[in-house]
C-alpha cells in the first residue's frame, strides 16, 4: 500500500515538474525579460541604499544633498543626454525622433485627462486635487528616468528621453504652472531656458545633422554623464532618510494612487503604443516613461504657493519604491 501511494506520489511530482518545464519553456523570454529587468531595479535601489546608509551615519546632510542636487541638474545629466547623442549621430533616423516626439505628447494628454477625472477620488480640498493632478502628469523622467533607461537598456536610448524632457519642460510651465495659478503667464515661461532644455535642444540638433563630436569630447562627456545615475540615486536615498516613514507606507489611497499611476495607466497606453510602433526596444523607452515614479516639480510648485507638502512627498518616495518592482512588470508585458 506505501509503495502504491509513494508511486503515484513520484508520479503527481513528474507531471509538475513537467508542467513546470513546459511553461517555463512556453514562456522563457517573459521570465528572462522579469529577472533582468528586476536585477537592474535592484542595482539602483542598491544605489538608494547607500544614500540612506551614509545619511543615516552622518556622511551626508542637507547642504551637501543641494550640492549634488545641482551638480546632476546642471552638469551631470546635461553631460548624458550630450553625451548619448554623440554616441548615437548617424544611427536613429528623423522618423522614429517624429514618432518618439508625438509618443510624449500623447502620454501628457493621457495624464492630464487622467488626473482632471480621477484627482477628486483621492482628496476633494481644492488644493489638495491640484497636487494630484500634477502628481499624475508630471513624472521624475530625468532624475529616475535616465538612469532606469541608461542601465537598462543602454545610454544610446537616453536620447529618446530627451524628447520626453523637452516636451515635460514645455508642458509643466504652460499647463502645470497655469493650474497651481488659476490662469496662464507668460513670465513662467522664462524658467524654461535651462541646462536641461539647452542640452536637449543641443542633442536633437546634434541627431538630426549628424554631427560627429571629436572623440576626446565623447570621452569626457561620456565620462561626466556615467555620474548622473549613481549620484541621482543616492540623492533620493538621502530623501527616504530624511523622510516619516510611516507617514508614507500607512496611507492606502497612496497605494491605490500608485497603482494606477505606475501600473493601470501605462498598461492602457500599451496597446495604442503597439499601434504606432512595432520597435521593441522604443517600446521599452515609452513603457518606461509611462511607469515612472512622482517627480519633485509638483511638490517644489506647490511649496511655493504655500500648499501642504506633506501627501506629495509621501506620494513621491513611495511611488519611488515600487517602481523597482512595477517596471519590471510594465517591461514584462511590453515583450
Amino acid at each position: 500500500m506505501i509503495c502504491i501511494l509513494t508511486l503515484q506520489g513520484w508520479n503527481y511530482l513528474r507531471i509538475d515538474l513537467f508542467h513546470t518545464s513546459l511553461f517555463y519553456r512556453q514562456h522563457k523570454e517573459t521570465i528572462m525579460t522579469i529577472f533582468t529587468v528586476f536585477f537592474q531595479m535592484l542595482a539602483l535601489l542598491i544605489m538608494i541604499g547607500a544614500g540612506y546608509f551614509m545619511t543615516r551615519k552622518g556622511l551626508m546632510d542637507g547642504h551637501t544633498n543641494t550640492q549634488m542636487s545641482k551638480m546632476i541638474v546642471n552638469v551631470f545629466n546635461p553631460m548624458l543626454i550630450l553625451s548619448s547623442a554623440a554616441n548615437s549621430a548617424g544611427l536613429v533616423s528623423l522618423g522614429t525622433i517624429g514618432k518618439v516626439g508625438g509618443i510624449a505628447l500623447g502620454m501628457f494628454a493621457v495624464f492630464i485627462a487622467a488626473g482632471m477625472i480621477l484627482s477628486p477620488f483621492f482628496d476633494r480640498a481644492p488644493d489638495q486635487r491640484k497636487i494630484f493632478q500634477m502628481m499624475f502628469v508630471f513624472s521624475n523622467l530625468g532624475f529616475i528616468g535616465i538612469p532606469v533607461v541608461s542601465s537598462i537598456l543602454g545610454e544610446e536610448y537616453v536620447v529618446y528621453v530627451t524628447e520626453f524632457l523637452l516636451i515635460y519642460t514645455i508642458v509643466f510651465y504652460t499647463y502645470g504652472v497655469a493650474l497651481m495659478d488659476g490662469k496662464f503667464s507668460f513670465s513662467s515661461m522664462k524658467s524654461m531656458l535651462n541646462p536641461g532644455t539647452i542640452s536637449g535642444l543641443a542633442a536633437l540638433l546634434i541627431i538630426v545633422c549628424n554631427i560627429q563630436l571629436p572623440a576626446f569630447i565623447k570621452t569626457a562627456i561620456t565620462y561626466l554623464g556615467n555620474v548622473t545615475s549613481p549620484m541621482a540615486l543616492v540623492a533620493v536615498g538621502f530623501t527616504l532618510a530624511q523622510s516619516d516613514l510611516k507617514r508614507i507606507f500607512c496611507q492606502p489611497r497612496l497605494y491605490v494612487f500608485s497603482a494606477v499611476k505606475l501600473l493601470v495607466l501605462p498598461l492602457l497606453m500599451l496597446p495604442l503604443l503597439k499601434l504606432v510602433t512595432g520597435d521593441s526596444a522604443l517600446i521599452f523607452v515609452c513603457m518606461i516613461m509611462f511607469g515612472m515614479p512622482i517627480g519633485n516639480m509638483p511638490l517644489i510648485l506647490g511649496n511655493q504657493k504655500g500648499i501642504d507638502g506633506t501627501t506629495c512627498s509621501a506620494a513621491i518616495i513611495l511611488t519611488t519604491i515600487l517602481c523597482v518592482f512595477t517596471i519590471p512588470v510594465l517591461m514584462a508585458v511590453a515583450g
